[in-house]
């Protein structure tokens, strides 16, 4: 065997089949549990594997646990160090950018998507399903705003978008290397991973679970980034809201019109119902809204082209595996 087959021979025997990728943002007391429980699913599948860690940015001590756990499981674990904080669907994609497997894992480093449920993806996988989704049918540990937010924020989305994302799926999925290799192709900044994937297409099917409780620590979705999210799902799949604009702008074209004969004859017959300037301030200032809201959507689009436009990398890395 000369050296050329030697070197292929231990890329082979190296390449992990599986790559499970979860992003990290201060989860120092649930990073050594992540690691224990997926470890113990992995192994009982019998197949190479790796934990690809993406660390954006934490600032709690998370950075020196992955670093440790690399050092106690060189094999496996691979983190992927931010040099900043540059949002979840940022790292998620640096993490499919890292990972090497046949099929790569998406999961929450929070443990609220339980590593035992990643047999049931891979089965649904080796069926020929390119891409295994996990269907939250409970949700515990959320309160009753978060669950009812969730669900009219996925209903909402599949009702208004392009792109028929399935309901109540976060970003907890198996996708085959194929889909991968698509998704590393769109590198747009604003992302919105689960329309991302379902836009790509190939076979797609769901696994419902429940989602568990946060194993520690609190919730890194607070209502203003959940906000920015749903924003960036709405505007990178549909056009929605640039046709509420004008759907906007011809209700109050047709008030006007209407507004406008009635007006005359209630003047005609000296009614006083339309003196003072009170009726034409009420007038200015809903027209003044309309605009207003019309130039804010305009705004968000527009916003988002001048980020694609300006061409910066999606992150920056200060530390990552060697073997990429």
């Amino acid at each position: 065997m000369n050296n050329g087959d030697k070197i292929a021979h231990m890329n082979a025997k190296n390449h992990p089949t599986f790559s499970v990728v979860a992003p990290v943002y201060n989860e120092r007391e649930s990073l050594p549990e992540l690691y224990r429980r997926v470890k113990a699913v992995m192994e009982s599948l019998g197949e190479p594997w790796e934990l690809v860690l993406v660390d954006d940015g934490s600032t709690d001590g998370s950075t020196e646990v992955m670093r440790q756990l690399r050092e106690q499981d060189p094999e496996h674990v691979r983190p992927v160090i931010f040099a900043r904080n540059f949002g979840h669907q940022i790292a998620v994609t640096a993490g499919m950018d890292f990972a090497r497997g046949d099929a790569v894992i998406l999961m929450d480093a929070d443990l609220q998507d339980p590593p035992e449920v990643i047999p049931k993806l891979v089965e649904k996988w080796r069926e020929g399903y390119q891409v295994v989704y996990a269907v939250r049918a409970e949700r515990e540990g959320e309160t009753w705003f978060k669950k009812a937010t969730a669900a009219l924020f996925y209903r909402l989305i599949y009702r208004i978008t392009d792109v028929k994302i399935p309901l109540d799926t976060g970003d907890f999925r198996l996708m085959d290397r194929r889909v991968v290799e698509v998704l590393k192709k769109m590198p747009e900044h604003h992302r919105f991973i689960r329309g991302l994937v379902s836009w790509v297409g190939f076979r797609q099917i769901g696994v419902p679970y429940k989602r568990a409780p946060r194993f520690a620590g609190e919730t890194k979705y607070p209502l203003r980034k959940m906000i920015k999210f749903a924003l960036d799902a709405i505007t990178g799949f549909s056009y929605f809201p640039l046709q509420l604009a004008t759907y906007l702008g011809f209700a109050s074209a047709g008030l006007a019109i209407i507004a406008i004969p009635v007006v005359v004859i209630l003047r005609l017959t000296g009614s006083q119902a339309f003196y003072g300037q009170a009726t034409t301030l009420i007038a200015v200032l809903f027209l003044g809204g309309v605009q207003l809201i019309s130039l804010g959507i305009l705004g968000e689009y527009v916003g988002r082209l001048y980020d694609e436009a300006k061409g910066r990398p999606l992150y920056v890395v200060a530390e990552a595996p060697e073997d990429q």
